[in-house]
């Protein structure tokens, strides 16, 4: 029965995503020349539901969605997620892309479910702690996708990305820490209360059922 939860949650997530990816502005949503997203929510729940291994897997689909996007939508920083779209001051994409369009999104999946088990064992006779504990797992999903994707572009895209961005490479670095401390602070704080919110509920029915089953 287990296995049989884990699957339907876990085709509920996927469809979500699915969801967000194909409604304009509902998944990603455009600032200027990035994009701001959703898509991180339902990953960082199911990382927290679920586990790791479905998180993990819930964010590589992020991360495909992401650069199928990225190749079919052009915006002036597809060639950060795309790796078959040519990089500012070249003829040829990149295959470091891949790397920033996968790895920070499959972290997505990966660090809420080990940060709220630090909270797990006390918070299940705790409202309050699982409140806090589900908020920082949130928080700190968000902002790995932030920070890892940012940061990558700064090691990975540095001249490209100022280029694109029409500002001086020595300024690359400010910029890049004004977006993580001022947009990448709000979709952390959106996904905390979301996780909160949806999580938490999740939780509860989850046990309710396995309290009846048994």
């Amino acid at each position: 029965m287990k296995n049989t939860k884990n699957f339907t949650l876990t085709a509920m997530f996927l469809a979500i995503l699915i969801l967000l990816a194909v409604v304009p502005f509902l998944g990603f949503i455009p600032i200027g020349p990035i994009n701001a997203t959703t898509m991180h929510i339902p990953v960082i729940i199911a990382s927290i539901i679920l586990g790791p291994k479905i998180g993990g897997f819930l964010g590589g689909v992020f991360g495909i969605i992401s650069m199928i996007r990225s190749t079919i939508i052009i915006s002036p920083l597809s060639f950060v997620f795309s790796p078959v779209i040519p990089v500012i001051g070249t003829d040829q994409g990149s295959w470091k892309a891949v790397l920033i369009a996968f790895i920070p999104r499959i972290l997505i999946g990966v660090v809420p479910y080990y940060v709220y088990k630090l909270f797990k064992t006390k918070a299940e006779n705790n409202k309050s702690l699982q409140t806090v504990g589900l908020f920082i797992a949130g928080f700190c999903g968000s902002a790995t996708n932030t920070i890892l994707v940012m940061g990558g572009i700064f090691l990975l895209f540095k001249d490209a990305y100022a280029q694109a961005m029409d500002i001086d490479i020595e300024t690359v670095f400010s910029v890049i820490l004004g977006i993580i401390f001022t947009s990448g602070i709000i979709e952390a704080l959106v996904a905390a209360f979301a996780t909160v919110a949806v999580a938490a509920v999740l939780l509860r029915l989850t046990k309710t059922n396995t309290t009846q089953k048994l």
